[in-house]
């Protein structure tokens, strides 16, 4: 009885041990977006990763942007379709890469309205989204870290209007 109890408990730690898949996760990220992040994991392979949160606060709270710029922070949507993989064979570190749609919501100052009140007008922009990050899992697999970089290109108001996205965050896997 003894030996099986032990069994169970090792088989139990081992698989503790090890990535999470098939399963969900929930975290927090930091940077450009940073916001709530929702992952799907629906293999050992591919993942669909929802972020919803504020974009323009770090890395471009005043840009440039058509005939005028930004000046503040907007709100962000992203869903990424991802492809993970272990780096190096290594069950508890994977690189993963992806792409998506994202839509963002700022305020945008043009230059025609600088003498007026308000003197912004409401923008939302569509694009897309590629990425590319490594996560590292805890040992208890539960727990995980991640930095991640990619750019953002809009396609609508303005074609081509390039933005980075970086962000490090962390993430419960459920």
């Amino acid at each position: 009885m003894k030996k099986l109890g032990l069994t169970f408990l090792c088989v139990l730690c081992v698989s503790l041990a090890q990535a999470q898949y098939d399963n969900w996760a929930v975290g927090f990220k930091l940077g450009e977006p940073t916001g709530i992040n929702l992952r799907k994991y629906f293999n050992s392979i591919n993942a669909i990763d929802v972020t919803v949160g504020t974009y323009g606060g770090i890395l471009s709270n005043q840009r440039d942007y058509r005939q005028g710029e930004y000046r503040n922070v907007g709100v962000s949507f992203q869903i990424h379709y991802l492809w993970h993989h272990p780096l190096f064979n290594a069950e508890l570190v994977q690189f993963y890469y992806g792409f998506g749609p994202q839509i963002n919501s700022r305020r945008y100052y043009p230059d025609g309205l600088r003498s007026q009140t308000p003197n912004y007008q409401s923008n939302i922009s569509l694009g897309g989204s590629g990425l590319g990050g490594l996560e590292y899992y805890l040992p208890d697999g539960r727990l995980s870290i991640f930095l991640e970089g990619g750019l953002y290109a809009e396609l609508l108001p303005r074609l081509l209007y390039t933005s980075p996205n970086v962000s490090a965050g962390i993430r419960l896997n459920l």
